[in-house]
């Protein structure tokens, strides 16, 4: 299941079953409160019955003297419960019938045991119906969801022909014409289509299911290799030793790749992009002498740029691979001075 099919999943089953175990939980009080209620209409029965024929263990009986007593009335307290009742031919006493609080409060725990398995044994009822609304309701959307993935991979994969087309005659017009500067634009535009292509590749693959153990390290030093032949002018710094993590190793890669290629990009002549690790928060830094980011809470939004080159989806599709796996992204910048991008990989350490 996708993060979207997940979050869709969990609202739904929330939203069902907190609403039913609510209104259920409401009832069974109500119901509870009334069997209380009907508890204490049945000792009293008992009670009268008991104060004809005093043939009774249950209750306690004294004679007392009659001061502001009820008769035939049911008092609760501390003690308990008690009721008043006339003695024949005796105007002096009075006949107390009481019912312990011990023993009252073991008759309330019976009814609250009762109640309460009772409760749970429908609550998991209603869970079971939770789960199969949830899925029931999930259903259209992750067709919804599926199509539209087949029908991106279609597109991706159809534009393999009219690219490898572009890329070849360009080639062949620069053979012919030599280096030219809207030659050059054809390449540079070919070269981000490319780009986005394997970014909404990498996009659509479900990376929570296919992990590996690596090196990050390793990632790290390749991309740099390939890095410093395209910009030979800026200096690129590693200062991290081996570090193993478990994750889906393509969506590591694409993230490295893209904040890399972004420091690289938007660096000044004789710059430098430094990458390092700090084991003790388990945090790797990609930092750079670059121009600064005007805006950097906006940067991870989808189609925002501060720049003209590129699309304003790489870094957006970094935020969503990071969120996928669990990597807390985040990113200092100051204009002229340059970027700061922090990758916490605490969840993805190999111990």
């Amino acid at each position: 299941m996708s993060r979207a099919e997940i979050e869709s999943f969990l609202k739904s089953f929330l939203l069902f079953f907190g609403s039913l175990g609510i209104l259920i939980a409401t009832l069974f009080y109500i119901n509870y409160t009334k069997e209380i209620q009907t508890l204490n209409e049945q000792l009293f029965s008992e009670m009268r019955l008991c104060s004809f024929d005093l043939k009774c263990e249950k209750f306690e009986i004294e004679f007392i003297e009659p001061k502001n007593q009820k008769l035939y009335t049911l008092y609760k307290n501390e003690e308990g419960l008690k009721s008043y009742y006339p003695i024949p031919n005796s105007q002096k006493y009075i006949m107390e019938l009481g019912f312990s609080s011990q023993n009252y409060g073991v008759e309330l725990q019976k009814l609250q045991e009762k109640a309460f398995y009772s409760f749970l044994a429908i609550l998991a009822v209603v869970f079971l119906l939770s789960m199969l609304f949830s899925v029931y309701a999930l259903y259209p959307l992750r067709s919804a969801l599926l199509l539209t993935q087949e029908f991106i991979k279609d597109i991706l994969h159809d534009f393999n022909t009219p690219l490898s087309s572009l890329r070849l005659n360009s080639a062949m017009l620069k053979k012919e014409m030599g280096d030219n500067e809207k030659i050059k634009r054809i390449e540079k535009s070919v070269e981000n289509i490319l780009g986005l292509q394997q970014h909404l590749r990498a996009y659509l693959q479900n990376h929570l299911e296919e992990k590996e153990k690596f090196d990050a390290k390793e990632i790290v030093d390749k991309n740099i290799y390939m890095l410093e032949k395209n910009y030979p002018d800026i200096e690129f710094k590693a200062e991290m030793t081996k570090r193993e993590i478990f994750t889906n190793r393509d969506a590591f890669l694409r993230i490295i790749e893209n904040i890399l290629s972004n420091a690289a990009k938007y660096n000044r002549a004789n710059g430098f992009v430094k990458v390092s690790y700090n084991d003790k928060n388990a945090t790797l830094h990609i930092t750079d002498t670059g121009k600064g980011i005007k805006n950097p809470k906006r940067i991870f939004e989808r189609f925002y740029k501060e720049q003209e080159r590129g699309l304003g989806i790489g870094l957006h599709i970094v935020r969503k691979l990071s969120e996928e796996l669990g990597i807390k992204i985040e990113v200092k910048s100051e204009l002229g001075v340059g970027s700061d991008f922090s990758l916490n990989l605490s969840k993805l350490i190999v111990r």
